[in-house]
C-alpha cells in the first residue's frame, strides 16, 4: 500500500466549498457548454484545473505583502524582487511582469517575425499562441520515450537532440528564431529535463547562433528531479542545480504563478544585460505592462515573489511535493489506471487514450475523460491533448497531439491526503464504467485562438 508523505507544513486558515449531487452537477456541464474553464468555481469541489496562482501563500509571504512599497517607480518591493533573482538565477537583468503569458508576449517578439521558426522540447498552450502571434511557427523535438505512458524514464521531458539539429539543418538555421526548453515539460506530462541534455541543447544552439530561452514555470521542481535521478547533482543543492541549468541559456520566461507560489506574478530573465534586445523588453513591458519597476503587478506582489521565489526551492516542500506525486502514481498502479508514469512534478496525467480507445482524437477523449470526472465527483481537471492543441495555424486542420491526456494539476499547499484519496476513488469508478462509452464531443463554436479556454462543446450521441 503506498504511504503518504507528511506535509511540510501547518494549515492556519480554512476556505468552505460546496458540495454539489450528480444532478446539480450534470446542470452545471449544460451550462458551461462541456468546457472545465467555463463552470463557476462554487460549483467544484476539488479544483486540479490548474497550479497556476490557484496555490497557499505562506504567513511570510502574506507578511511581506504588508510591507510591499507601491511607489510606481522605484519601489523597495522590486529591488528586493530583483535581488533575490539575482542570487538565485546569477542573470544580470530582470523583468517583472503580471504572469508568464506576458512574459512571452514581451520578449518573444524580439526574435520572431512570419518566416521564423520556435523549436521546443513541446510547447505549451500560451507559449505556442505567442509565438504563432509573432507571426512564426512552431515546431517540436521531444523525447520520443515522452510518447510511452507506461514507460518509467528519468527524463522523458528532454529535447530529442538529434531531431532539433535535424530540423535546424532542413529549416535553416537562419530562420530559427528560438529554441525554448520547457521545464519541467508540461505537454509531456510534467516530464523533467536532465542537467545533460540541457548541456547538449545550449551546445547545438552555440553551435548554430541559435537564441536559447528557459520556460521557467517550474525551475525548482525540475531542479529536484535532476537531484534525485542524474547522479552528477545528488550532492547537490538546489539552488546550485538551478545555476548551473540557467547559466546555459541566453533567457528564461516565468509564470511565477507555479514554483514561486504566488497568485498572480512572472519574471524575464537577461543574462547579458548589454544583450541588444533589453531595450526591446523594456520599451515593450512599458507600453504593454506598465513601467519597469513593477510591470504589471502591484508592490505587495512583488515583495510576496522575493519571498516564494525561495520557498519554492525549500527541499523539505520539494521532497514533499514530488511525494505526493508518487503516492498519487502509485495507487493508481494499483488500481490499474493508466497515466503518464513515472508521475510528473505538478501533477497526474492520465493517459485518455487508454480509458476511451474508442473515441478519435478529433472527438477528444481527454476532454470526455475530464467531463467524466468532474461528474462523478466534482473534481475539475482540463484536457491537455488535441482539443487543447487545435486546428494548424494555416491549413485550419485539427491537429493531433502526441498524446491525449487529461490533466490533475495539484495546487501547492492547498489539499490533503482524503481530498487525493476521494478523487482516486473517484478515478477508479470512472476506469471501471468506460467500456459504454462510443462517442466524444464536437466544438459548435470557438475562437480563432486558445479556443480550449471559451468554446462551446456538445456531446455526440448519433
Amino acid at each position: 500500500m503506498a504511504r503518504f508523505i507528511p506535509e511540510p507544513y501547518r494549515i492556519k486558515m480554512v476556505e468552505n466549498v460546496k458540495m454539489t449531487t450528480r444532478e446539480e452537477r450534470e446542470e452545471a456541464l449544460k451550462r458551461a457548454h462541456y468546457n472545465m474553464f467555463r463552470l463557476r468555481s462554487e460549483d467544484v469541489y476539488v479544483d486540479f484545473t490548474t497550479d497556476s496562482g490557484t496555490n497557499a501563500m505562506s504567513d511570510q509571504q502574506w507578511s511581506a505583502m504588508m510591507l510591499g512599497d507601491e511607489a510606481y517607480a522605484g519601489g523597495r518591493s522590486y529591488f528586493k524582487l530583483i535581488q533575490a533573482a539575482e542570487d538565485i538565477f546569477q542573470y544580470e537583468y530582470f523583468q517583472p511582469v503580471h504572469q508568464g503569458r506576458a512574459a512571452e508576449k514581451v520578449l518573444f517578439g524580439a526574435f520572431l517575425k512570419p518566416g521564423k521558426f520556435a523549436l521546443a522540447n513541446l510547447f505549451f498552450d500560451t507559449t505556442r499562441a505567442h509565438v504563432e502571434l509573432a507571426g512564426a511557427r512552431c515546431l517540436e523535438a521531444c523525447n520520443p520515450q515522452a510518447a510511452d505512458t507506461q514507460l518509467r524514464a528519468p527524463f522523458k521531458g528532454n529535447m530529442d537532440i538529434e531531431r532539433l539539429e535535424a530540423v535546424i539543418l532542413e529549416k535553416g538555421p537562419e530562420n530559427v528564431g528560438m529554441v525554448v526548453m520547457t521545464i519541467t515539460n508540461n505537454s509531456a506530462g510534467g516530464q523533467p529535463v536532465s542537467l545533460q541534455n540541457m548541456r547538449e541543447t545550449a551546445k547545438v544552439c552555440r553551435k548554430y547562433n541559435i537564441h536559447l530561452n528557459i520556460d521557467a514555470a517550474r525551475y525548482a521542481e525540475n531542479a529536484m528531479f535532476v537531484k534525485l535521478r542524474e547522479p552528477e547533482c545528488k550532492d547537490w543543492s538546489i539552488k546550485r542545480i538551478i545555476r548551473e541549468f540557467f547559466t546555459l541559456a541566453d533567457t528564461f520566461t516565468m509564470s511565477a504563478k507555479k514554483d514561486a507560489i504566488v497568485n498572480m506574478g512572472g519574471l524575464i530573465g537577461v543574462k547579458d544585460a548589454n544583450a541588444p534586445y533589453i531595450d526591446r523588453i523594456k520599451a515593450n513591458c512599458i507600453s504593454f505592462e506598465g513601467f519597469l519597476t513593477y510591470g504589471g503587478l502591484n508592490g505587495r506582489d512583488l515583495a510576496a515573489l522575493a519571498v516564494g521565489l525561495y520557498e519554492g526551492m525549500d527541499e523539505d516542500w520539494l521532497r514533499y511535493r514530488l511525494g505526493t506525486m508518487e503516492y498519487f502514481g502509485s495507487r493508481l498502479d494499483e488500481l490499474g489506471v493508466p497515466y503518464q508514469s513515472p508521475p510528473g512534478g505538478h501533477g497526474i496525467f492520465l493517459d485518455a487514450a487508454k480509458f476511451y480507445p474508442q473515441i478519435p482524437y478529433t472527438e477528444y477523449p481527454a476532454q470526455v475523460l475530464a467531463v467524466e470526472l468532474y461528474r462523478e465527483a466534482g473534481t475539475r481537471t482540463s484536457e491537455i491533448g488535441s482539443y487543447m492543441l487545435g486546428n494548424d495555424p494555416d491549413t485550419g486542420a485539427q491537429m493531433r497531439s502526441m498524446n491525449e491526456f487529461t490533466r490533475l494539476a495539484i495546487p501547492r499547499r492547498v489539499y490533503t491526503q482524503s481530498h487525493y484519496d476521494m478523487v482516486i476513488d473517484s478515478i477508479a469508478q470512472v476506469w471501471k464504467h468506460r467500456e459504454p462509452m462510443k462517442r466524444g464531443y464536437r466544438i459548435t463554436w470557438e475562437p480563432p485562438i486558445l479556443r480550449h479556454f471559451q468554446a462551446s462543446l456538445e456531446p455526440i450521441t448519433e
